[in-house]
C-alpha cells in the first residue's frame, strides 16, 4: 500500500505550470529576490500593490477566494492585506476589509477566483 501520491508526468507538469504562473503573478515585493520579473502573460496581469495600511472602519469586508493549491494567507500578505479570517476547508480564501484599490488589484490577478462583498446569508428556503 502506498502512502504517498503517485505523480504522473501530466500532473507534475500541471503543478509546475501553476506554481510558475502563481509566482509570476505575485507583486514584485512578494517574489523571491532571485526570481525574474518576467514579461510573460502572467506578468501582464500583475497589478500594482497598494501600500499596507490599517483598514478604516468604513471599508467594507470582502470574501476573497484564491485558486486551489495557493495559501490564502500568503496571497493576502503579498497584497498588504491583514485577513480577519482565513478559510481552508469550505473554500480556499480569506475575509478582510479592503480599500477600493485593493479590490481592483485582487480582481485583476489570476491568483484570485472571486472577490465578493460580505453580507447577510441565509440557507435555502429560510426566511429572514
Amino acid at each position: 500500500m502506498r502512502n504517498q501520491p503517485r505523480w504522473t508526468l501530466p500532473a507534475a507538469v500541471a503543478a509546475a505550470a501553476l506554481a510558475a504562473t502563481a509566482a509570476a503573478a505575485l507583486p514584485a515585493h512578494a517574489r523571491p529576490a532571485d526570481a525574474p520579473a518576467g514579461d510573460g502573460p502572467a506578468a501582464a496581469h500583475a497589478a500594482p500593490v497598494p501600500a499596507p495600511a490599517a483598514a478604516p472602519a468604513d471599508w467594507p469586508t470582502y470574501l476573497i477566494t484564491v485558486r486551489r493549491g495557493l495559501d490564502p494567507g500568503t496571497v493576502a500578505r503579498s497584497y498588504g492585506i491583514t485577513p480577519v479570517h482565513v478559510y481552508r476547508h469550505a473554500l480556499n480564501g480569506f475575509a478582510a476589509p479592503l480599500s477600493p484599490d485593493q479590490v481592483a488589484a485582487l480582481q485583476g490577478t489570476p491568483l484570485v477566483e472571486s472577490v465578493e462583498e460580505d453580507g447577510p446569508a441565509s440557507g435555502a428556503g429560510a426566511t429572514a
